[in-house]
């Protein structure tokens, strides 16, 4: 689940939503003949007390839940027209419209120019992680009491009230209430499997572009992460079999920072860098298109120029800065506090990524490789328990990223009998040597989800919408409108 950049392609209408959880910190720009909507939000800081019932249930209720809905004046940027609709929607689905705490979801809508008042068919855009759009940021989650309180208000920001959220506003906003297309990416695809699960009356066609979800019951995060530390390691040897000189240079840095005092030294907003926090570089440098070359350039300039003979050799302050960019948790503390949850139902996490890095024999333990001489291995898609001591805008969250791991009353995300019995045609890119959705993961889930064609390619790197949208999305249109073979 990654930040992505802006692919440039014409479909028909696009609906482009950010919900609750998952959306890039870098917009996505299209050019493109339908309605674009991007939906982030707002949000009460009341805490709601409710009862879970059943997914069905929930959805059916959305719909007809009355919500305040403003749309604002069409604007103009080059080539597209925009407007901005504000929803207000229910917290928690599961209760009474009136007993719910409200929150503010921001919408904007875009179109082509001099499409404003055509009525277009709607495609809804399910970004990616990990950045996230919503502005619970360090500071708003703050003004929670306790850590409990937060960890209660932070149960309703995943998939299944993401799909809540799209149903709520496909009522009100499409004509007729007709079904959408959706685009899902990444951790967008995850949510749109929810939604082919317990909405599909709602879904006209389904696309996937890097984001076909584990659906097993329980949590599913242990089996993502075996999976995933193998092809973690995998692009390591492809990163050094590239840039042999970093193996030394990384050596150096992880050196230098377990001889400093404390183990680490200070980063520019207050935490430390240390030889296991050096190692989160691999979660955006080592699984998209130019990830490899970023990460080499970063460390080009790792350290301070000697200016003076015998000065200390220093990390500089240009790579501090850029490394806390990098992980970008100071605007985002949602994707870190979050990100096992979306493998659990019915289970808890126990900080997934924490014990199977564990069982991987030391070969991701940083100060070890150095010793036995080895090269230092960067560790993907993980969120360990030790980033909300070493990273500053974490360390008030801690208390209540522990509770976080150890719920288990998480509700149902997917149903297997539903998307076995599934009508709504599906078209998914898989990419075959994709770092964050393991590809084996992939074809296990596929294997569920009836009439689900697939596009298997090496040609992509799990940013493929961004390095090639038009064909992406061509090609996947073509499997659904018969333009493409199936086998």
């Amino acid at each position: 689940m990654r930040a992505l950049g802006a692919p440039t392609f014409l479909l028909t209408p696009l609906l482009h939503l950010h919900l609750r959880i998952f959306a890039s910190p870098h917009p996505r720009t299209f050019s493109l003949s339908p309605p674009l909507i991007k939906i982030s939000h707002f949000c009460s800081l009341s805490r709601p007390v409710a009862k879970i019932t059943s997914m069905a249930e929930i959805i059916t209720t959305a719909a007809a839940t009355a919500g305040k809905h403003v749309a604002g004046e069409w604007f103009s940027v080059p080539e597209l027209r925009l407007r901005d609709h504000r929803f207000t929607v229910p917290l928690d689905y599961s209760v009474n419209d009136f007993t719910s705490p409200k929150i503010s979801v921001f919408a904007r809508e875009v179109v082509t120019v001099g499409k404003e008042e055509q009525h277009l068919p709607y495609l809804l855009y399910l970004q990616g992680g990990p950045g996230l759009s919503t502005p619970l940021t360090p500071s708003s989650m703050s003004q929670f009491k306790s850590s409990e309180e937060l960890t209660d208000y932070l149960r309703h920001f995943r998939a299944d009230n993401i799909v809540n959220d799209a149903e709520f506003i496909r009522k009100r906003l499409v004509p007729d209430s007709k079904p959408w297309t959706v685009l899902g990416q990444s951790y967008g695809g995850f949510c749109a499997v929810t939604y082919l699960s317990f909405a599909p009356q709602g879904l006209k066609q389904v696309l996937l572009t890097g984001g076909i979800p584990p659906i097993g019951s329980g949590c599913t995060a242990d089996c993502v992460y075996r999976a995933c530390f193998e092809q973690v390691m995998h692009q390591n040897g492809k990163y050094y079999k590239r840039f042999p000189q970093d193996i030394e240079i990384v050596r150096e840095v992880v050196n230098h920072l377990a001889e400093s005092e404390g183990g680490g030294v200070p980063l520019p907003s207050g935490g430390i860098l240390t030889p296991r926090g050096l190692q989160l570089l691999g979660l955006s440098g080592l699984g998209s298109s130019t990830g490899f070359e970023r990460l080499h350039y970063l460390f080009e300039r790792v350290w301070d120029p000697i200016l003076v003979p015998g000065a200390q050799k220093k990390i500089s302050c240009h790579f501090l800065s850029a490394y806390e960019r990098w992980l970008d948790f100071d605007s985002n503390p949602l994707y870190a506090l979050m990100h096992e949850s979306i493998y659990c139902q019915g289970d808890s996490s126990k900080w997934s990524a924490q014990r199977i890095r564990a069982e991987n024999d030391g070969q991701f333990d940083a100060i070890k490789a150095v010793k036995e001489g080895r090269p230092v291995l960067f560790t993907g898609e993980m969120i360990f328990p030790w980033l909300f001591d070493e990273i500053h805008s974490l360390r008030p969250f801690k208390d209540a990223a522990q509770l976080l791991a150890e719920k288990k009353d998480w509700p149902p995300l997917y149903d297997i009998a539903s998307l076995k019995n599934n009508k709504v045609p599906v078209a998914a890119a898989v990419y075959y040597e994709d770092m964050y959705v393991n590809f084996k993961l992939v074809m296990e889930t596929a294997s569920q989800i009836a009439g689900i064609r697939l596009w298997i390619t090496n040609e992509y790197m799990h940013s493929g919408l961004r390095d090639g949208g038009g064909q992406v999305l061509d090609h996947l249109l073509g499997m659904l409108n018969g333009k493409k073979p199936i086998f």
